[in-house]
């Protein structure tokens, strides 16, 4: 469990590390959900122990207590300041190290099963639960809203893209538990009591035998470089103020054409941010004294840029694609290749699509067991390829899949990960206390603390690894005369990479992809599912396609945490981006983790009740309305063919 800042108090100090001596903290949203499947546990086991751990400073101990006040029988802390600076590699080597010396039974006889949140509100990487696993030499399962627990295993069910999937999983296992599970109970008056007087068990790196050097800056693997403030540069929003709705359609109606555009203002800012760097400026004496020092170049002698292509069902998925933007000019700039990894049954076939959209050479990997993906196996293969090709960078979607692959691998082959990046590019690092200039560098440079800034992380241990947000770059056109090397990889794998059983996998929501490709989104937040269960959401979409327009629907995090949407139809900071030509933003509040998700829309409506809401700072056009009164006057329009896309209604498809 992690204690984190609220939202609304997050800050950074100038060495890139979160400072927490003023922030007003609780126990992170994710976290509590995990909590809550303990007790479900102990429900089932009543002589289950249950133990809550966390690392960081003293500070923590209120949440530990919170947590005790819930029904925990234990509480732990690793604390030392010798740990400030850890990236998620060295906190996942902590934590593992604490759980081994002191806290996990010494006889596979007495079992266990570790459970912790999906992802942190400052962080939001999702790095810690597979990174803990790996160390601790367990199987997993992320972004899970089910568990069912059968004495020696237990039965999930977790998020994947487009849908859901079973996994029957061996205990001991560690768990990672996903904010649409079962909310956190009260605690109770007799606990709440037993809290206030409950001892708190603290650890430091001696208590755990753990070098210092393990863990810290000097233990991580990444590194923040830089970093800048977000200021929004979107102008003012145009109010529409129709009393009637005919008046409210004919100020509505001009949106939705496509040769139509915000007023001049908002054309030349819309989608776009200024950056502020933080950072102080060099002066001209630092400058000339850094330019004397001394290029080194890190590597080791690793090259090449590696990507995993993931597979959904009998198709690759769009964000592996994408992925291969970036590493198709991160190779040139470094003259060196792009190496494709593509593991599955059969799936030779769709190296040549590989090819086509970047790839010098697809490495494939055929075996039956692996028709469907799976963390362990899938690490054992691509560690195996790492340690066989040793490419300087590694390059994964931040998909379900790829945010819990990436870290674990990261753990196995000893490299850092940046999670969830929406820019790569290469640069030199001026390591001053070495006294030398190290190159070539991956900038891996991401959103973090709420969006409100942009970190820029680097990495010296190769592979450099990052993965990058889905919608974030745009897939390279297509090539099919590209030529490209197919070769053919043999895994060895054991028993025990198999030992997670995949019972049932089922994507209904594989339409969700063509997010990236509408023309026009219309997206719902929490009210919506509430009032309607998305129904007007869904009804205007549909309603926009029949006439011919390239449209779909997505929902706000809030919506999806609650249930009323699937995971694959999020937008925002933890789901997808998208850049359509017109967003309608309805009952959304307007959160910076949700408008970075669609900040480079085209055209932005956003239609909401209460006149104050976030949402209208990131929008072109504004409606203060009830949606329920709104969008189906909209749906009537469209319908009637009143709406015209770049073309009069006759002329246009279906119209």
């Amino acid at each position: 469990m992690k204690q984190v800042p609220l939202p609304s108090e997050m800050r950074m100090g100038a060495d890139g590390l979160m400072d927490r001596t003023r922030a007003k903290s609780m126990i992170n949203v994710d976290c509590t959900f995990g909590l809550e499947q303990g007790l479900e546990i102990k429900a089932s086991v009543p002589d289950a122990e249950l133990i809550v751990v966390s690392m960081g400073p003293g500070s923590f101990e209120q949440s530990l207590r919170k947590a005790i006040s819930l029904g925990y029988d234990r509480a732990v802390l690793l604390s030392d300041k010798r740990l400030g600076g850890s990236d998620t590699f060295a906190t996942g080597l902590a934590l593992s190290t604490l759980l081994k010396t002191k806290l996990l039974p010494p006889d596979s006889k007495d079992p266990f099963i570790i459970f912790a949140g999906r992802q942190t509100s400052d962080g939001d990487t999702a790095h810690v639960p597979s990174q803990v696993g790996e160390n601790l030499d367990i199987p997993q399962a992320t972004f899970v809203e089910e568990v069912d627990y059968h004495v020696d295993h237990v039965e999930v069910v977790r998020m994947i893209e487009g849908g859901h999937q079973r996994l029957r999983l061996p205990v001991p296992c560690i768990i990672s538990v996903a904010p649409t599970a079962i909310h956190a109970r009260r605690p109770s008056l007799s606990d709440a009591i037993r809290a206030r007087e409950a001892q708190i068990e603290t650890y430091t790196l001696d208590d755990i035998g753990l070098a210092p050097a393990e863990v810290g800056l000097g233990g991580s693997p990444t590194l923040v470089s830089k970093v800048v403030n977000i200021k929004r540069s979107r102008p003012p929003v145009t109010m529409l103020q129709g009393k009637t709705p005919e008046a409210l359609f004919a100020e509505l109606a001009p949106i939705f054409d496509e040769n139509y555009m915000p007023p001049a203002a908002a054309q030349d800012a819309a989608g776009q941010e200024d950056t502020e760097d933080e950072d102080e400026p060099e002066t001209e004496e630092q400058k000339a004294k850094y330019a004397a020092y001394p290029r080194v170049d890190f590597r080791k002698g690793a090259k090449g840029i590696l990507t995993w292509i993931e597979m959904n069902d009998d198709h690759v998925a769009h964000s592996s694609f994408e992925i291969l933007n970036p590493a198709r000019r991160l190779a040139d700039e470094l003259q060196t290749t792009v190496t494709s990894v593509l593991i599955g049954d059969n799936v030779t076939p769709f190296a040549k699509q590989v090819i086509a959209h970047g790839a010098d050479e697809v490495i494939v990997v055929n075996d039956p067991r692996l028709k469907e993906y799976s963390t362990l196996p899938f690490t054992a293969v691509i560690s195996q390829i790492i340690k066989d090709r040793n490419p300087e960078i590694a390059l994964f979607g931040a998909t379900t899949s790829g945010r819990e692959l990436a870290p674990r691998l990261g753990s196995r082959v000893k490299a850092g990960v940046t999670a969830d990046c929406t820019i790569l590019k290469i640069g030199d690092f001026v390591n001053k206390k070495q006294k030398a200039i190290l190159y070539p560098c991956l900038e891996a440079i991401r959103p973090t603390y709420g969006e409100s800034k942009l970190a820029t992380i680097i990495g010296f241990w190769c592979p450099q690894m990052a993965t990058a947000r889905p919608g974030t770059f745009e897939a390279l056109p297509v090539d099919n005369s590209r030529q490209g090397k197919i070769t053919e990889f043999k895994a060895e794998l054991s028993p025990k990479d198999f030992i997670v059983d995949i019972l049932d996998t089922q994507r209904n929501e594989s339409g969700s992809q063509s997010l990236f490709s509408a023309d026009i989104i219309i997206c719902g937040g929490r009210p919506c599912g509430e009032l309607d269960d998305f129904k007007l959401i869904k009804e205007l979409a549909e309603a926009l396609k029949t006439r011919g327009y390239k449209a779909d629907w997505g929902a706000s995090r809030q919506a999806v945490d609650r249930g009323y949407a699937p995971y694959s139809r999020q937008i925002g900071q933890s789901g997808k981006t998208v850049r359509p030509k017109v967003y309608v933003a309805v009952a959304i509040s307007g959160a910076i983790q949700h408008t970075s998700g669609m900040k480079e829309s085209g055209k932005v409506l956003a239609i909401d009740r209460d006149p104050g809401s976030n949402m209208f700072n990131s929008a072109d056009f504004g409606i203060v309305g009830d949606y329920q009164t709104v969008l189906p006057m909209l749906i009537e329009k469209v319908k009637a063919g009143e709406l015209a896309w770049g073309v009069t209604a006759t002329e246009h498809p279906g119209g």
